[in-house]
This record gives structure tokens, C-alpha cells and sequence, in this order.
């Protein structure tokens, strides 16, 4: 393992976020861990999580399901979203116009701001097909809202000067997918937000995108970390209700992917840049997003997975509030 760096410092002494009485939450159960039995089994959980869920996500978050990067109390969701985009962008400096792999888009909102903002030409690929088909409606919508063309032969649809397609498929398969006729491609970056903590095996989405990118392409990372020397407490209090909730495997360390990265054969563009306190609010807009009995009699019908993941954004902000949760973006080059 690699040696913590300043950003993986230990945690101060547990914190408790501030909960109300009427908090919905406080009727439910946190039900126990559930261990997967296998890799396989637990893409199967997230998956289908992503396909019943993912409806949820963009009514109550909009088109942007990731953290959004506050820089004054005064911005919205909305906008926090957009800036955690543009940190990524200033600390890569992708050129307009860049051909871009976005790895678990998602519903597509970082893959349509690329091309419509910055003129990319962007595939944006996901483990559910039930977010392939939500991006491609908004996508089709804002291109005809925008008076631009349906889609060319090839799946992708203009949007301002760019264009940008999306695929089912799952991350760790990329490496073959795309180095196999007729699917052939290079990029010039690949990006990838809050979907790496979700893969079991990271060295090998390293590997893989050190294979698609072109030379002096660039990898852009945002994700999840829990912080360097956490105690046993520590672990079992605040990162495994995290991980079980949000169908994680063991989470990281910001050095480790530093590590993974290196082993790929890809150098450092940008050093891990912590910023769990810009964005740590995402989660008290989330828990107050989530206060209807209606959803959470919704994640209930959906079985222990569903209400493990309402339950878990409790242990989100508990994170955030000990700094045993990190969040940080990094860049690495070929």
C-alpha cells in the first residue's frame, strides 16, 4: 500500500451532524451490513439499483447525479454542480473540441455540458440502460429544443458544437470494447466522476484507460475516499455503513489511485486536491431532499438495498463532519 500523503491524514474525534425529529429517516431501521459474496454479485446490486433509482436521482437532483463543489453559501445545487465540472476542467486544461470517454455517465449531464460548452465529442458509457435511455431523451430534447440535428448513423446527437452518444456497458470491460473492430477508438481524455469507487477491480480501469487514451491524453478523476490511518472504530462507524449503503467495495485512499496510476504507466498532471469541505454540503441538500415518506416507502418496497441506501446518507455527512470521508479530484497523463 502507499504511504498516506498530507490530503489522507487521521481523523479528528467523532462529530455527529445535527438530525431533527421529524427527520422521515428516524421511523427506519439502519439495517445491518450485507457482505456481497462476489464482484459479480454486487455489480448485479448496482445495477440494479441504477436501473430502478435512476429516475429518482434526476427529479431530485437534476441532470447532474454528482457532488456539487460550493464556493459561497449563496450557490445553489445547480450551480456547485457546474463548478465541481469546471474545477476538473482548470486542473486538466482539456482543450475544446477533445475527443472524451466519460466513464459512468450516468444520465449524461457532465457528457452533454462537454459538448455543448466546450465542443467535445463525447461517449458516455454506463453499467444501466435504463440511464442510457433517460440521457438520450434529454439529449434528444435540448438538441431539438436547440433546433440541431436528430443523430448521425453512428448514435451520436449534435449538441452545440459538439456531439455525444451514450452506451451500455460495463467499465472494466472498456479495455477490450474499445480496442476490438468495429468499436475501435482513442481519446483524448478519459473522464471518470464518482464511478471509480464503484469498480472492484481499479487497477485494472487504470490499465485500461492508460490503453485508450492517446499519447499525452488525460485521465480526469473525481471520487470517494476514506482518509489515510482510520482506526478500527473509525472504519466500522463511519466508512462501512458508507460502503454497504452505496454498494462500494473497499474504498481508497487518495494515494492509492496515485499508486494505480503509476503502475499504469501514467504520470501525475495534477496532485490529488482535496475538497470534502467544498462539497460535504451535497449531502445535508440530499438528506433534506429525502424527507418524504413516499420515497422511502419507495426504497422499502425495493428491499434492504433500498433503504440501506436513504440510511447511508447519515453516514455520508458523519464522514464529512469526522474527515474520515474524503473527496478529492486528480489528473493523470499518458
Amino acid at each position: 500500500m502507499a504511504t498516506p500523503t498530507a490530503a489522507d491524514e487521521a481523523a479528528p474525534p467523532p462529530i455527529q451532524p445535527t438530525y431533527t425529529s421529524t427527520d422521515v429517516g428516524n421511523n427506519y431501521e439502519i439495517p445491518a451490513p450485507e457482505p456481497f459474496t462476489t464482484f459479480g454479485a454486487l455489480k448485479d446490486r448496482i445495477r440494479h439499483h441504477y436501473e430502478l433509482a435512476s429516475d429518482y436521482y434526476y427529479s431530485l437532483w437534476g441532470e447532474h447525479i454528482h457532488h456539487g463543489y460550493f464556493l459561497s453559501a449563496s450557490d445553489t445545487k445547480e450551480e456547485a454542480q457546474v463548478q465541481l465540472i469546471n474545477l476538473l476542467l482548470e486542473k486538466s486544461g482539456l482543450a475544446d473540441g477533445s475527443n472524451v470517454l466519460d466513464v459512468g455517465c450516468g444520465i449524461g449531464g457532465t457528457s452533454r455540458h462537454l459538448a455543448k460548452n466546450h465542443g467535445c465529442k463525447v461517449t458516455g458509457v454506463t453499467i444501466s440502460g435504463r440511464q442510457v435511455e433517460i440521457a438520450e431523451k434529454i439529449t434528444r430534447e435540448a438538441a431539438a429544443g436547440a433546433g440541431q440535428e436528430k443523430g448521425d448513423a453512428s448514435g451520436f446527437i449534435k449538441l452545440g458544437d459538439g456531439r455525444v452518444r451514450y452506451q451500455e456497458l460495463d467499465a472494466e470491460q472498456m479495455g477490450d470494447y474499445f480496442t476490438t473492430a468495429p468499436n475501435e477508438a482513442t481519446f483524448d481524455c478519459v473522464w471518470i466522476s464518482e464511478a471509480m469507487s464503484h469498480l472492484p477491480d481499479k487497477a485494472l480501469f487504470f490499465r485500461n484507460a492508460a490503453k485508450l487514451l492517446k499519447k499525452s491524453g488525460k485521465l480526469v478523476v473525481a471520487d470517494w475516499f476514506k482518509a489515510g490511518e482510520l482506526t478500527s472504530a473509525q472504519t466500522e462507524a463511519d466508512i462501512k455503513p458508507i460502503e454497504d449503503g452505496m454498494l462500494l467495495p473497499p474504498l481508497c485512499t487518495q494515494s492509492q489511485y496515485v499508486e494505480y496510476a503509476k503502475q499504469a504507466g501514467l504520470g501525475v498532471l495534477s496532485e490529488p486536491y482535496d475538497i470534502s469541505k467544498d462539497v460535504s454540503k451535497t449531502w445535508d441538500i440530499s438528506w433534506s431532499l429525502v424527507q418524504s415518506p413516499a420515497l422511502w416507502a419507495f426504497a422499502i418496497s425495493q428491499g434492504r438495498d433500498g433503504l440501506a441506501f436513504l440510511q447511508a446518507f447519515r453516514a455520508m455527512r458523519r464522514g464529512y463532519a469526522n474527515g474520515t470521508f474524503r473527496y478529492a479530484v486528480m489528473v493523470f497523463q499518458r
